[in-house]
Protein backbone atom coordinates (compact mmCIF):
# COMPACT_ATOMS: atom_id res chain seq x y z
CA UNK A 1 0.00 0.00 0.00
CA UNK A 2 1.28 3.33 -1.11
CA UNK A 3 0.14 6.86 0.29
CA UNK A 4 -1.24 7.66 -2.91
CA UNK A 5 -3.57 4.65 -2.83
CA UNK A 6 -5.39 4.38 0.76
CA UNK A 7 -6.66 1.85 1.81
CA UNK A 8 -10.30 1.57 1.33
CA UNK A 9 -12.72 -1.39 3.31
CA UNK A 10 -16.18 -1.26 1.53
CA UNK A 11 -18.12 -3.44 3.53
CA UNK A 12 -20.75 -2.29 6.64
CA UNK A 13 -19.09 -5.16 9.21
CA UNK A 14 -15.47 -5.40 7.44
CA UNK A 15 -12.75 -8.12 8.03
CA UNK A 16 -9.68 -6.86 6.89
CA UNK A 17 -6.25 -9.02 7.05
CA UNK A 18 -3.84 -7.22 9.24
CA UNK A 19 -1.42 -7.72 6.97
CA UNK A 20 -2.44 -5.52 4.67
CA UNK A 21 -1.58 -2.39 6.64
CA UNK A 22 1.98 -2.75 5.92
CA UNK A 23 2.94 -0.08 9.50
CA UNK A 24 5.81 -2.74 11.19
CA UNK A 25 4.87 -1.37 14.25
CA UNK A 26 8.43 -1.99 16.22
CA UNK A 27 6.50 -2.10 19.46
CA UNK A 28 3.14 -4.23 19.34
CA UNK A 29 0.49 -3.54 21.89
CA UNK A 30 -1.42 -6.53 23.64
CA UNK A 31 -3.93 -7.27 21.10
CA UNK A 32 -2.88 -10.35 19.35
CA UNK A 33 -1.13 -13.80 19.37
CA UNK A 34 2.42 -11.62 18.36
CA UNK A 35 2.42 -9.02 20.73
CA UNK A 36 4.58 -9.36 23.60
CA UNK A 37 4.78 -5.76 24.41
CA UNK A 38 1.85 -3.23 25.94
CA UNK A 39 2.18 0.29 24.55
CA UNK A 40 1.83 3.61 26.34
CA UNK A 41 1.00 6.98 25.02
CA UNK A 42 -2.10 9.15 23.91
CA UNK A 43 -4.14 9.10 21.10
CA UNK A 44 -6.24 11.98 19.82
CA UNK A 45 -8.92 11.80 17.31
CA UNK A 46 -11.85 14.55 16.35
CA UNK A 47 -14.66 14.94 13.77
CA UNK A 48 -17.87 13.59 12.52
CA UNK A 49 -20.32 12.79 14.91
CA UNK A 50 -21.17 9.43 13.06
CA UNK A 51 -18.25 8.00 14.35
CA UNK A 52 -17.94 9.87 17.91
CA UNK A 53 -20.21 6.62 19.56
CA UNK A 54 -17.85 4.02 18.13
CA UNK A 55 -14.34 5.15 18.42
CA UNK A 56 -15.46 6.24 22.04
CA UNK A 57 -16.75 2.34 22.23
CA UNK A 58 -13.02 1.39 20.52
CA UNK A 59 -10.88 3.23 22.95
CA UNK A 60 -13.00 1.29 25.88
CA UNK A 61 -12.26 -1.97 24.08
CA UNK A 62 -8.58 -1.62 23.47
CA UNK A 63 -7.60 0.02 26.75
CA UNK A 64 -8.63 -3.29 28.47
CA UNK A 65 -5.84 -4.81 26.82
CA UNK A 66 -3.76 -1.73 26.60
CA UNK A 67 -4.28 0.17 29.74
CA UNK A 68 -1.32 2.21 28.55
CA UNK A 69 -3.20 4.20 26.23
CA UNK A 70 -5.06 7.51 26.88
CA UNK A 71 -7.48 8.75 24.24
CA UNK A 72 -8.90 12.16 24.03
CA UNK A 73 -11.52 11.87 21.64
CA UNK A 74 -14.00 14.93 20.74
CA UNK A 75 -17.36 15.51 18.18
CA UNK A 76 -17.32 18.82 16.20
CA UNK A 77 -18.55 17.67 12.67
CA UNK A 78 -16.39 15.88 9.93
CA UNK A 79 -14.83 19.63 8.72
CA UNK A 80 -13.43 20.01 11.78
CA UNK A 81 -11.86 16.22 11.82
CA UNK A 82 -10.31 16.94 8.63
CA UNK A 83 -8.90 20.69 9.55
CA UNK A 84 -7.25 18.77 13.21
CA UNK A 85 -6.10 16.32 10.94
CA UNK A 86 -4.72 17.91 8.34
CA UNK A 87 -2.96 21.04 10.74
CA UNK A 88 -1.62 17.96 12.37
CA UNK A 89 -3.83 19.24 16.00
CA UNK A 90 -5.03 15.43 16.27
CA UNK A 91 -3.79 12.01 15.26
CA UNK A 92 -6.63 11.15 13.23
CA UNK A 93 -9.57 13.27 12.16
CA UNK A 94 -12.99 11.30 11.80
CA UNK A 95 -14.51 11.71 8.61
CA UNK A 96 -18.00 11.16 7.22
CA UNK A 97 -18.23 12.33 3.65
CA UNK A 98 -16.07 11.54 0.51
CA UNK A 99 -12.25 12.65 0.69
CA UNK A 100 -11.71 15.83 -1.51
CA UNK A 101 -8.99 15.61 -4.31
CA UNK A 102 -7.74 19.19 -2.45
CA UNK A 103 -7.76 18.17 0.78
CA UNK A 104 -5.17 14.35 -0.63
CA UNK A 105 -3.52 16.85 -2.58
CA UNK A 106 -2.84 18.55 1.36
CA UNK A 107 -1.22 15.37 2.28
CA UNK A 108 -4.47 13.69 3.73
CA UNK A 109 -4.27 10.45 4.06
CA UNK A 110 -7.39 7.90 4.55
CA UNK A 111 -8.57 4.72 5.42
CA UNK A 112 -12.52 3.37 5.84
CA UNK A 113 -13.48 1.51 9.06
CA UNK A 114 -16.66 1.42 8.80
CA UNK A 115 -19.94 1.62 6.36
CA UNK A 116 -23.56 3.81 7.56
CA UNK A 117 -25.96 5.96 6.27
CA UNK A 118 -27.58 9.22 6.78
CA UNK A 119 -31.28 8.80 7.08
CA UNK A 120 -34.20 11.59 6.80
CA UNK A 121 -35.99 12.52 9.88
CA UNK A 122 -39.51 13.53 11.30
CA UNK A 123 -41.25 14.22 14.29
CA UNK A 124 -43.23 11.11 15.31
CA UNK A 125 -46.45 13.10 15.53
CA UNK A 126 -46.12 14.10 11.90
CA UNK A 127 -49.27 15.28 10.99
CA UNK A 128 -49.10 13.11 7.41
CA UNK A 129 -46.83 10.49 8.89
CA UNK A 130 -49.18 7.29 7.98
CA UNK A 131 -49.19 8.52 4.57
CA UNK A 132 -44.95 8.77 4.75
CA UNK A 133 -45.27 5.08 6.47
CA UNK A 134 -46.90 3.86 3.42
CA UNK A 135 -45.68 5.99 0.12
CA UNK A 136 -42.05 7.08 1.78
CA UNK A 137 -40.86 9.91 -0.43
CA UNK A 138 -38.84 9.78 -3.42
CA UNK A 139 -35.15 11.49 -4.23
CA UNK A 140 -37.02 13.93 -6.02
CA UNK A 141 -39.92 14.57 -3.79
CA UNK A 142 -36.68 14.65 -0.83
CA UNK A 143 -35.09 17.19 -3.57
CA UNK A 144 -37.83 19.55 -4.12
CA UNK A 145 -38.19 19.88 -0.01
CA UNK A 146 -34.44 20.50 0.86
CA UNK A 147 -33.59 22.05 -2.47
CA UNK A 148 -35.98 23.53 -4.70
CA UNK A 149 -38.24 24.82 -1.57
CA UNK A 150 -41.12 23.42 -4.98
CA UNK A 151 -42.64 21.53 -2.30
CA UNK A 152 -43.59 23.04 1.14
CA UNK A 153 -46.54 21.79 2.45
CA UNK A 154 -47.30 18.41 3.82
CA UNK A 155 -50.08 17.89 1.74
CA UNK A 156 -48.11 18.58 -1.15
CA UNK A 157 -45.79 15.80 0.10
CA UNK A 158 -48.13 13.28 -0.03
CA UNK A 159 -50.41 14.50 -2.60
CA UNK A 160 -53.49 15.16 0.27
CA UNK A 161 -54.92 18.38 1.39
CA UNK A 162 -53.51 18.45 4.49
CA UNK A 163 -52.17 22.51 4.49
CA UNK A 164 -49.33 22.33 7.19
CA UNK A 165 -46.23 24.04 6.65
CA UNK A 166 -43.05 21.89 6.41
CA UNK A 167 -40.42 23.15 9.23
CA UNK A 168 -36.83 22.20 6.94
CA UNK A 169 -33.95 22.03 9.19
CA UNK A 170 -30.24 21.22 8.43
CA UNK A 171 -26.38 21.57 9.70
CA UNK A 172 -25.07 24.42 10.58
CA UNK A 173 -21.31 23.09 11.07
CA UNK A 174 -19.52 21.68 8.15
CA UNK A 175 -20.89 17.82 8.36
CA UNK A 176 -20.36 14.84 6.34
CA UNK A 177 -24.36 14.30 7.16
CA UNK A 178 -24.80 17.41 5.44
CA UNK A 179 -22.90 16.98 2.48
CA UNK A 180 -24.07 12.75 1.92
CA UNK A 181 -27.29 14.34 2.32
CA UNK A 182 -26.54 17.16 -0.40
CA UNK A 183 -25.35 14.41 -2.53
CA UNK A 184 -28.33 12.33 -2.55
CA UNK A 185 -30.60 15.14 -2.81
CA UNK A 186 -29.39 17.00 -6.29
CA UNK A 187 -26.91 19.63 -4.36
CA UNK A 188 -23.18 19.63 -4.91
CA UNK A 189 -22.20 21.19 -1.60
CA UNK A 190 -24.13 21.05 1.80
CA UNK A 191 -24.90 24.62 1.78
CA UNK A 192 -27.21 24.32 -1.15
CA UNK A 193 -29.20 22.45 1.46
CA UNK A 194 -32.08 24.68 2.64
CA UNK A 195 -33.85 25.05 6.00
CA UNK A 196 -32.89 26.55 10.06
CA UNK A 197 -29.48 25.60 10.91
CA UNK A 198 -28.40 23.58 13.90
CA UNK A 199 -25.19 22.47 14.77
CA UNK A 200 -24.48 18.80 15.15
CA UNK A 201 -26.18 15.62 15.02
CA UNK A 202 -28.14 15.41 18.64
CA UNK A 203 -29.28 18.96 18.18
CA UNK A 204 -30.54 18.43 15.03
CA UNK A 205 -32.41 15.11 16.28
CA UNK A 206 -33.74 17.08 18.97
CA UNK A 207 -35.49 19.69 16.73
CA UNK A 208 -36.79 17.61 14.91
CA UNK A 209 -38.60 15.85 18.15
CA UNK A 210 -39.47 19.13 19.58
CA UNK A 211 -41.33 20.46 15.86
CA UNK A 212 -44.30 18.55 14.93
CA UNK A 213 -43.74 19.43 11.64
CA UNK A 214 -40.11 19.38 11.40
CA UNK A 215 -37.90 17.51 8.97
CA UNK A 216 -34.23 16.86 8.78
CA UNK A 217 -31.85 13.95 8.27
CA UNK A 218 -29.34 12.11 10.90
CA UNK A 219 -26.79 9.33 11.04
CA UNK A 220 -28.42 6.29 12.56
CA UNK A 221 -26.74 6.20 15.26
CA UNK A 222 -28.35 9.72 16.54
CA UNK A 223 -32.26 7.76 15.65
CA UNK A 224 -31.67 4.31 16.66
CA UNK A 225 -30.73 2.95 20.51
CA UNK A 226 -28.06 0.73 20.27
CA UNK A 227 -29.36 -1.14 23.80
CA UNK A 228 -32.81 -2.20 22.18
CA UNK A 229 -32.18 -1.38 18.34
CA UNK A 230 -35.12 0.39 17.79
CA UNK A 231 -35.96 4.48 17.13
CA UNK A 232 -35.86 6.72 20.46
CA UNK A 233 -38.76 8.23 21.31
CA UNK A 234 -40.19 11.37 19.61
CA UNK A 235 -38.21 10.85 15.98
CA UNK A 236 -39.32 8.64 12.54
CA UNK A 237 -37.95 7.96 9.40
CA UNK A 238 -39.01 8.92 6.38
CA UNK A 239 -38.44 5.51 4.31
CA UNK A 240 -36.54 6.28 1.23
CA UNK A 241 -39.04 5.65 -2.01
CA UNK A 242 -36.37 4.14 -3.92
CA UNK A 243 -37.97 3.45 -7.28
CA UNK A 244 -39.78 6.25 -6.89
CA UNK A 245 -43.61 4.81 -7.68
CA UNK A 246 -44.93 6.12 -4.89
CA UNK A 247 -45.89 2.81 -2.83
CA UNK A 248 -43.46 1.21 -0.76
CA UNK A 249 -42.78 -1.90 -1.62
CA UNK A 250 -41.35 -5.19 1.12
CA UNK A 251 -37.84 -4.68 -0.28
CA UNK A 252 -37.86 -1.18 0.50
CA UNK A 253 -39.32 -1.68 4.31
CA UNK A 254 -37.13 -1.76 6.43
CA UNK A 255 -36.62 0.63 9.62
CA UNK A 256 -38.37 -1.00 12.09
CA UNK A 257 -35.26 -1.90 13.91
CA UNK A 258 -31.55 -1.13 13.70
CA UNK A 259 -30.74 -4.47 11.96
CA UNK A 260 -33.07 -4.39 9.71
CA UNK A 261 -31.49 -0.95 8.84
CA UNK A 262 -27.67 -2.34 9.29
CA UNK A 263 -28.31 -5.43 6.69
CA UNK A 264 -30.19 -3.54 4.20
CA UNK A 265 -27.71 -0.63 3.95
CA UNK A 266 -25.01 -3.91 4.05
CA UNK A 267 -26.88 -5.39 0.88
CA UNK A 268 -27.26 -2.55 -1.15
CA UNK A 269 -30.86 -2.25 -0.70
CA UNK A 270 -30.83 1.17 1.05
CA UNK A 271 -28.82 2.75 -2.40
CA UNK A 272 -25.85 4.78 -1.52
CA UNK A 273 -26.05 8.04 -0.76
CA UNK A 274 -26.92 8.25 1.32
CA UNK A 275 -25.04 5.54 2.40
CA UNK A 276 -21.68 6.33 2.87
CA UNK A 277 -18.05 4.83 4.06
CA UNK A 278 -16.67 6.38 7.61
CA UNK A 279 -13.40 7.18 7.54
CA UNK A 280 -10.40 7.85 9.82
CA UNK A 281 -7.90 10.54 8.41
CA UNK A 282 -4.39 11.85 8.94
CA UNK A 283 -2.13 14.28 7.63
CA UNK A 284 0.42 12.05 5.67
CA UNK A 285 0.90 8.14 6.70
CA UNK A 286 0.92 7.16 10.11
CA UNK A 287 4.26 7.24 11.62
CA UNK A 288 3.38 7.36 15.09
CA UNK A 289 3.61 3.02 16.28
CA UNK A 290 0.77 3.52 18.65
CA UNK A 291 -1.78 5.04 16.10
CA UNK A 292 -0.36 2.24 13.82
CA UNK A 293 -1.18 -0.02 16.16
CA UNK A 294 -4.60 1.05 17.13
CA UNK A 295 -5.49 1.42 13.62
CA UNK A 296 -4.23 -2.62 13.04
CA UNK A 297 -6.27 -3.57 15.69
CA UNK A 298 -9.77 -1.39 14.38
CA UNK A 299 -9.56 -3.70 10.90
CA UNK A 300 -9.31 -6.44 12.91
CA UNK A 301 -10.49 -7.39 16.48
CA UNK A 302 -12.32 -3.96 16.05
CA UNK A 303 -14.49 -5.05 13.94
CA UNK A 304 -16.67 -6.79 15.96
CA UNK A 305 -17.70 -3.31 17.94
CA UNK A 306 -18.92 -2.16 14.88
Amino acid sequence: MTESRPLIAGKLLIVTIASVLSFGCSKKGKTGENSTQAVEGTISLSGAFALYPLANKWAEEFRKSNPGIRFNISAGGAGKGMADALAGAVDLGMLSRDIKDEEVAKGAWYISVTKDAVIPTVNSNNPVWNDLRQQGLSQDEFRKIFVTGEIKTWGEAVHTGVNENITVYTRSDAAGAAATWAKYVGGKEQDELNGIGVFGDPGLAEAIKNDRNGIGYNNIIFVYALDNKVKYPGIEVVPLDVNGDGLLTDDEIYYDSLDELIRAIGDGRFPAPPARELYFVSQGKPENQIVKTFLRWVLTEGQQYV
